[in-house]
């Protein structure tokens, strides 16, 4: 079962879910023949175009090939003229024109490669299921192949916190579609109060906003208030959530958001945009309470205000932290992840076996 993505090293949500399925899927009866295709997907040079194409045209006649959307959606010339020959089951993480800050142009350049390699296809899987409805709308696929993946997470122990209200942590590369910059204007309302703030991600994705954001906390005079130590995984990453009270995301898109299922399996509520898929990731607990505060997307009022409520208002931060532990025991393991994944790769095998 060959599969590709673009550089696994990279610190992302979707190289993160990519990497647990490769591990998780020989667990279910598959055999995995991982294939890395490095590029600058989805905007790929001629080198990588060749390689994806000369892996494909190695795969027997009706092999079972699990692709990544950044890669399979770039290059439909590509890919589309495999599609009758191979199996192909294209995992989108996030609808290449869906992507934050892209010249016009370039995104409905992206969009139109992105349906047709999606409608040559028998099988699509993405990671929410308001992902999966956003493609057979957009796409008009046919939703009976377009199959729903949840990300997991792993089980991890409570977070101690620090005092239970003032440590902020954001985890997400520091690009315009996960807007930290709504985040430091928010906290900037509320400076009078005692936090701090780790923003964890990425600082190269994009430099300059990257520097704007720089730029805007220190011209709110909170340089010391705000920390940006760029990725971390494993036990810094670990150490990060450990110390944090309340886990912020201010998306303005988010397929799912696999960080806000990570700060729940330790116990932390979160603060996030209701936004796309993230409130399925963040859930209710099973007495229907939400497992933190959601706000409404460029909505800086609601933010501010929500801010202060969490700050000023020890129900809130009670309630709020209650819900998430109970919220946490409800969470799926990656294996669930990979069984759902594996059922509809299985699903392609019979039907290869049947028209053989």
């Amino acid at each position: 079962m060959p599969g590709g993505v673009d550089d696994m090293t990279a610190p992302s949500g979707g190289n993160s879910y990519d990497r647990r399925v490769c591990q998780g899927l020989p667990g279910t009866g598959w055999q995995v023949h991982e294939h890395a295709i490095a590029g600058g997907w989805p905007q790929p040079g001629a080198a990588a175009r060749t390689e994806l194409a000369r892996l494909l045209a190695r795969l027997p006649d009706g092999a079972v090939v699990l692709i990544d959307g950044l890669l399979a959606c770039a290059v439909p010339d590509v890919v589309v003229p495999e599609a009758g020959r191979l199996r192909l089951v294209v995992l989108v993480h996030l609808p290449l024109g869906d992507e934050t800050g892209l010249d016009p142009a370039l995104a409905a350049d992206l969009d139109a490669r992105e349906r047709e390699t999606l409608r040559a296809v028998p099988a699509v899987v993405a990671t929410s299921g308001w992902a999966a409805r956003r493609l057979v709308d957009h796409h008009g696929l046919d939703p009976h192949l377009v199959h729903v993946a949840e990300p997991g997470v792993e089980r991890a122990p409570l977070a101690a916190g620090t005092d239970g209200v003032s440590r902020l942590l954001c985890v997400a590369s520091v690009t315009p579609r996960k807007a930290q910059h709504r985040l430091v204007e928010a906290l900037a309302t509320v400076a009078d109060l005692p936090w701090s703030c780790a923003i964890v991600g990425s600082l190269h994705q994009d430099p300059d906003y990257t520097a704007g954001l720089r730029a805007l906390i220190a011209g709110f005079g909170l340089g010391d208030r705000f920390s940006l130590p760029g990725p971390q995984s494993g036990a810094e990453l670990a150490a990060s959530y450990a110390a944090a009270d309340l886990a912020v995301l201010t998306s303005r898109a988010e397929t799912y958001g696999m960080v806000v299922t990570e700060a729940l399996a330790r116990g932390i509520p979160v603060l996030a945009t209701a936004v796309d898929g993230l409130p399925e990731a963040v859930g209710r607990a099973p007495d229907g309470s939400v497992p933190g505060i959601l706000v409404p997307p460029e909505d800086p009022l609601a933010l501010n205000s929500a801010l202060r409520r969490w700050f000023s208002e020890p129900g809130v931060r009670s309630r709020s932290r209650e819900s998430a532990r109970r919220r946490r025991a409800m969470l799926r393991g990656w294996e669930m992840t990979s069984r759902s994944l594996a059922e509809v790769l299985e699903q392609l095998r019979r039907e290869t076996r049947r028209t053989a």
